[in-house]
This record gives C-alpha cells, sequence and structure tokens, in this order.
C-alpha cells in the first residue's frame, strides 16, 4: 500500500530501510544541488521515487533501480550510463562498421569507454544532430515513429517555395509507402532560385525529408536535422561531439519515463 502525498511505501525499490543510499546525498552526488538545499527540497514535496512524493529525509533508495525526479524532470542516477550528441557531417553513414568502407561513427565515439550506439539514422548525405548513446531503453522511445518524438530539419531545396507548398506539406502528400505529413513547415527564406524550409516531423521513414520534396516539386539540395526531442544542435561544430549537459539529460530521461509505456496511436 502506498500514499503518494507522502510517499510512504512497504517494502520494494525505494522503501524505507537500513539499505540505500539515503536521498539527499543521492542528489548532492549527483549534482542537483547541495546537502542542505536537497533537504529542503525533500521536505518541500519536490522530489519523487518512483513516481511518488517524498517528504522524510530519512527516506533510502536504491540508485541501481530507483527512478527519482525533482519538479517533474527525471534525474539521472545510473553512472553507467552515456548520453552525447554529434553533429554528424555529410559523407559519414549512421553505423559503427560499414561493410563498403565508408567513414562511420567509430572516430566519435573513442573518447568514450561505453560501447555507443547511434539512435535511428542521417543519411550520409545529410548532416546535423545524432545521438549515440548505451541506453537502449531510451533508444527505442527516441527512435520509433509511435512514440511521437519530432525531429526538426532544416532543408535547402530548388526553386521558389510558395505558400501553397508548405500548406500541402501539412496537409500531406503521397509517397510509395504511404501517405505522410509534416507536424509543422514553415518557409524561411528564399533568394536566388533555392529555398530554406524548415520540417518538424515525428515520422522514422528513410530519406523522408527528401523525397517529401521532391513529391511537392523542390529537390532537397542541404538537408541538416537541427533538433531530436528536447535536445537542439546550438553551436556544436560540425564533426564534433559532446556529452549532454545535466539539464539536457534530465529533460531527455523525462520525456523516455514519460512516453515510455504510451506510444501514440
Amino acid at each position: 500500500m502506498s500514499d503518494a502525498s507522502t510517499g510512504s511505501t512497504t517494502g520494494g525499490a525505494g522503501s524505507a530501510g537500513e539499505e540505500g543510499v539515503r536521498l539527499q546525498k543521492v542528489l548532492a552526488n549527483r549534482g542537483v544541488a547541495s546537502r542542505r538545499v536537497a533537504e529542503q527540497m525533500i521536505v518541500e514535496g519536490r522530489v519523487r521515487v518512483n513516481g511518488l512524493v517524498v517528504t522524510e529525509l530519512g527516506r533510502r533508495i536504491h540508485p541501481e533501480t530507483d527512478l527519482v525526479d525533482v519538479d517533474g524532470t527525471a534525474i539521472q542516477l545510473d553512472e553507467s550510463k552515456r548520453y552525447v550528441i554529434l553533429n554528424k557531417p555529410t559523407g559519414v553513414v549512421s553505423s559503427m562498421s560499414d561493410d563498403r568502407g565508408r567513414p562511420d561513427l567509430r572516430r566519435y565515439t573513442k573518447d568514450w569507454d561505453e560501447r555507443l550506439y547511434n539512435v535511428g539514422r542521417l543519411d550520409a548525405d545529410t548532416s546535423g544532430l545524432l545521438v549515440l548513446t548505451n541506453d537502449g531503453d531510451l533508444a527505442h522511445v527516441l527512435a520509433h515513429p509511435s512514440f511521437g518524438v519530432t525531429k526538426v530539419y532544416i532543408a535547402k531545396v530548388e526553386g521558389q517555395v510558395l505558400p501553397q507548398t508548405i500548406q500541402r506539406l501539412l496537409k500531406g502528400v503521397e509517397l510509395e509507402d504511404g501517405r505522410i505529413a509534416a507536424d509543422k513547415a514553415r518557409l524561411l527564406d528564399a533568394s536566388r532560385g533555392e529555398s530554406l524550409v524548415e520540417l518538424t516531423l515525428h515520422s522514422g521513414k528513410n530519406r523522408i525529408v527528401r523525397r517529401m520534396m521532391a513529391e511537392v516539386g523542390h529537390p532537397v539540395v542541404e538537408l541538416v536535422r537541427r533538433q531530436f526531442g528536447p535536445l537542439h544542435l546550438g553551436t556544436l561544430p560540425v564533426g564534433k561531439a559532446r556529452e549532454l549537459t545535466t539539464v539536457e539529460r534530465g529533460a531527455l530521461l523525462t520525456l523516455s519515463r514519460r512516453d515510455g509505456d504510451a506510444p501514440v496511436e
């Protein structure tokens, strides 16, 4: 039996017992706040363990198995998990090895001891944001289109894109593998026979942006992914990788825990 207002439980992970580590110590060790401030957060009811609010300072948890969030934002407790963002250059395949000998992602993961894998793919001729991780559960939520995680692309395309074309992208176009519509679409710029279009999609279909733009008569000249879920490429240079910040990890894990059991239709 549990009480959501106090977080008191009987047995199970996160139970108040002699085993485990004090919650405020865990929060301090993970850089959330000093132990004193963490204690205040707990007393104020801002911390949850496995979905239940905790207000007692004596609570002990198991960082390996328990899920903790503060003010609704997930906290990474499992230090074995690694989360990396890469600004993938064109000419690099989204794979850890390539049977055709093309440049792959191994050169960007050598700085980490963990065996990292890419979440989803970007075409070799597409640059931009790619997530590398060893967290399989999170990778599944991010990559599978049923969870509705959106990606934002900037496409330089041939020709002058008209408002009617943007509306067509939003209403949907027929492709060989079915009808697809952009979640959002807008014209950013148009000059010298080319246009910049921003497309937001949750589809994971292969080469989807290129196929959509070709279908409406504007073949892609250059394509970059600027955003993946809560992650933004920002000023990360092409060909560079970095670990996610504490805030970015929190946003990503919050998304994973929220959507992990609730795929969209």
